[in-house]
């Protein structure tokens, strides 16, 4: 795998590692790496999905990097199918409706989700015993289904953060696989939710929390549309992930 790395800034400025990886055999996958400045916890990584209108900088995913590089846990975010440094059209939520119609997409940002995580493990010279997940939306679209392949490959999976997504609206012809993906998933969950959501009703939305397999897990719903997430969540989310994480 050919793998280019450059130095760069996440919104915040703090300093990442972003990289452009031919994958043989597949296509080009983006992100970037956020390693702390100082001792960097062994064997530990939490990976970072984003949603359909942004990239690997999205927030809050450079602010809760942040936060947990002070606590020495190195952060990955990577790119979406048709964003960031591969974005394609406009690399907004219209060209991933195309891109959604493409019936290996699943298959493919799973593949994309083992590469960028190889990716992490080389650049940081250490396996990865200990694994944490954030993703909503989109980042769930496609990080439950990736969740659900490392169960089957006994990867390890120590907490996550999933929602503002359901099993209908635009996903209503994946429903069954994001179910059945969900069921797998046992580990302790953050899942959150917005009461008036346009994209996803309620009813789908607790059909999916329910569905997940973990006895460790809990719901926080909202006043609010898709993307009116109150910032005490991501609170809850940091406290929530790194606790577990440092366990």
């Amino acid at each position: 795998m050919k793998v280019e790395w450059s130095s760069a800034q996440d919104p915040q400025e703090y300093a990442t590692h972003e990289f452009v990886a031919q994958v043989p055999n597949h296509r080009v996958v983006t992100g970037c790496l956020w390693i702390p400045n100082g001792p960097t916890k062994q064997n530990m990584l939490m990976a970072f999905g984003h949603g359909a209108s942004g990239n690997r900088y999205q927030m809050p995913i450079p602010h809760l990097a942040r936060r947990l590089a002070k606590q020495g846990i190195a952060s990955l975010a990577m790119d979406g199918p048709v964003h960031g440094l591969r974005q394609r059209k406009t690399g907004d939520r219209l060209a991933l409706t195309e891109e959604m119609r493409r019936p290996s997409m699943i298959e493919d940002m799973i593949v994309d989700w083992q590469s960028a995580v190889k990716i992490a493990e080389l650049k940081l010279e250490f396996e990865v015993k200990k694994f944490g997940y954030f993703g909503l939306s989109m980042g769930s679209i496609f990080g439950i289904p990736y969740l659900a392949n490392r169960v089957r490959e006994k990867q390890p999976i120590d907490v996550a953060t999933l929602g503002l997504l359901g099993t209908t609206g635009p996903v209503a012809a994946m429903a069954n696989r994001l179910k059945r993906d969900a069921s797998t998933i046992k580990s302790p969950v953050f899942f959150v939710m917005q009461l008036e959501d346009e994209l996803f009703p309620r009813d789908g939305c607790l059909e999916l929390f329910d569905t997940l397999g973990s006895t460790d897990k809990r719901l926080h719903a909202n006043p609010g549309l898709h993307p009116a997430v109150p910032a005490e969540e991501i609170d809850f989310c940091f406290n929530f992930v790194s606790d577990r994480l440092l366990d």
